[in-house]
C-alpha cells in the first residue's frame, strides 16, 4: 500500500527547505535554558517558576502535536506550519514582555508549546515520509532530525552572544524575528496527503487508524519508550547550563555544552538515518537509551570539569535525537504513512510528557535538595527501562497492511 502526496519539486530541493525549517523551528526553544539565570533573576523568581513554564511548553507542545498532525493529515502541512511560526514568534515575543509568572507561564509555556508543535521537525519528517520514495525516507528522517540539532549548534553560541550584547528581553524579539522566516518556506510542503489503494486495502478513516495504532502492543510500547527520551532531552537542556554554574566554571561552556550536544548530533541523527534501512530498529533504541544510561552515570560519578563536560557532551550529542529517526521509521513501518503525522504525533505526546516531568521535578528536586543528584539517577533509571521495553516491539506491518493474495 501506499499513501502518498506529490510533488514535482526535487527529492533534494524538498530535503534541503526541510531541513531549514528544522533548523529555525528547533534553535530558539533549545536555548531556554540560558534564559534561566537572567530571567529568574531580574525578576526575583525561584528556578522552580522557570522550570515550570518550560515544562508547561513541553506539556503543551505535547498535547498539540497530535492535533497539529491530525491538521497536517487533513489539510496538508504548509497551513499547520504558517500558523504554528506564527504563534511560536508571538509567544517569542510575549515572553520579552513577561513580568509576573502567569504571563511567563502562559507565553514561554502554553503558546509556545503550541507553536512548536505546528512547526515542529516532526511535522516536517512526517511530510518527507509522502513526499519522497521509501528508499529515501530513512535518510531524510537522519537528515531532518539533525538539521534540529544544527539550530541547536547555531542558536547555543548565537543567543549567548545575543544575551550578552542586548539582554534577554531584546535577544527574544530578535529570534521572533527569525522564526517568521518558516512562512516564506512553507509554500514547499502545499498540497493535501492521498490515498492510494494499491493490492486491494481499504483506507481508514483517522479513528480507525487511531484504534489500531492504540490497540497495538508495539506501539504502546514505542509510547512509553519515547517518554524516557523525552526525559533526558527536556531535562538536560534546560538545567545542564546552570548544572554546570554550580560548579563555579564560567557560564559559557553551558553554552558550549549544549551546542556540543547538537554538533554531535547532527552525527548521531544522520547516523541513525543510515543505519535504519539497514538493520533492526528496535534494537537500535535499546543500544541508544542503554548508552544514555552509561554516560549519564560516568559523567556524574566522576568529578565535575570542563573535560568531563565537554565528554558528556559530545557522547549525550551522539545519543540525543539519534532515538527519533528509528522512531518515527517504525510507525511508519507498522502503519504506513496516509496517517503518520498524527500516529507520530501522539509518540511525541508521550515525549513531551516526559520533557514536562524531566524539567519540572529537575527544578522541583533541586529547590528541594540543593542539588541535581536524585534527578540524575532517575534519569539512568529511566534509561534502563527504555532499553528493555523496546526489545519486545514487533518490526512489521500491520496486519490490514499485509500484501494481499491475488
Amino acid at each position: 500500500m501506499t499513501d502518498t502526496q506529490q510533488s514535482r519539486l526535487p527529492y533534494g530541493l524538498i530535503i534541503l527547505l526541510g531541513c531549514f525549517v528544522a533548523v529555525v523551528g528547533f534553535g530558539p526553544r533549545a536555548t531556554m535554558g540560558f534564559f534561566l539565570t537572567p530571567v529568574t533573576v531580574e525578576n526575583g523568581w525561584s528556578r522552580e517558576v522557570f522550570s515550570l513554564a518550560i515544562a508547561v511548553q513541553n506539556l503543551a507542545w505535547g498535547v498539540a502535536a497530535p492535533f497539529a498532525g491530525m491538521l497536517a493529515d487533513r489539510f496538508g502541512t504548509a497551513r499547520v506550519l504558517v500558523l504554528g511560526a506564527v504563534a511560536y514568534a508571538l509567544s517569542l515575543y510575549w515572553m520579552s514582555t513577561a513580568t509576573d509568572p502567569l504571563a511567563f507561564t502562559l507565553s514561554a509555556g502554553v503558546l509556545m508549546g503550541v507553536g512548536i508543535a505546528g512547526c515542529g521537525f516532526f511535522l516536517i519528517l512526517a511530510a518527507f515520509t509522502r513526499l519522497l520514495p521509501a528508499h529515501l525516507r530513512s535518510v531524510a528522517f537522519g537528515l531532518g532530525t539533525a538539521a534540529g540539532s544544527m539550530g541547536q549548534f547555531i542558536f547555543a553560541p548565537l543567543s549567548q552572544w545575543l544575551l550578552s550584547a542586548f539582554g534577554w528581553r531584546e535577544t527574544l524579539v530578535i529570534m521572533a524575528v527569525i522564526v517568521l522566516i518558516i512562512p516564506f518556506i512553507a509554500v514547499v510542503f502545499r498540497g493535501k496527503p492521498t490515498f492510494n489503494a494499491s493490492q486491494g486495502q481499504a483506507d481508514q478513516t483517522m479513528a480507525e487508524a487511531l484504534r489500531e495504532a492504540f490497540g497495538h502492543n508495539s506501539y504502546i510500547l514505542l509510547v512509553f519508550g519515547f517518554f524516557v527520551c523525552g526525559w533526558h532531552v527536556a531535562f538536560i537542556t534546560t538545567h545542564l547550563p546552570p548544572f554546570i554554574a554550580d560548579f563555579g566554571i564560567d557560564a559559557k561552556w553551558g553554552a558550549w555544552a549544549i551546542a556540543l550536544i547538537g554538533l554531535f548530533n547532527m552525527a548521531g541523527a544522520f547516523t541513525a538515518g543510515i543505519l535504519g534501512g539497514k538493520m533492526s530498529l528496535r534494537y537500535m533504541l535499546s543500544f541508544i537509551y542503554l548508552s544514555r544510561a552509561v554516560v549519564i552515570t560516568i559523567f556524574i560519578i566522576l568529578p565535575i570539569s570542563v573535560p568531563s563536560i565537554l565528554a558528556f557532551s559530545a557522547a549525550m550529542g551522539l545519543l540525543w535525537l539519534s532515538t527519533v529517526p528509528p522512531t518515527q521509521g517504525l510507525v511508519t513501518k507498522m502503519f504506513g504513512t496516509r496517517y503518520v503525522a498524527t500516529l507520530f504525533g501522539f509518540v511525541f505526546l508521550s515525549h513531551q510528557i516526559g520533557a514536562f516531568l524531566g524539567v519540572w521535578l529537575g527544578g522541583v528536586l533541586y529547590d528541594t535538595y540543593g542539588n541535581y543528584d536524585v534527578i540524575w539517577w532517575i534519569s539512568i533509571a529511566l534509561g534502563i527501562f527504555a532499553a528493555l521495553i523496546h526489545w519486545p516491539i514487533r518490526e512489521e506491518a500491520v496486519e490490514r497492511l499485509q500484501p494481499v493474495d491475488a
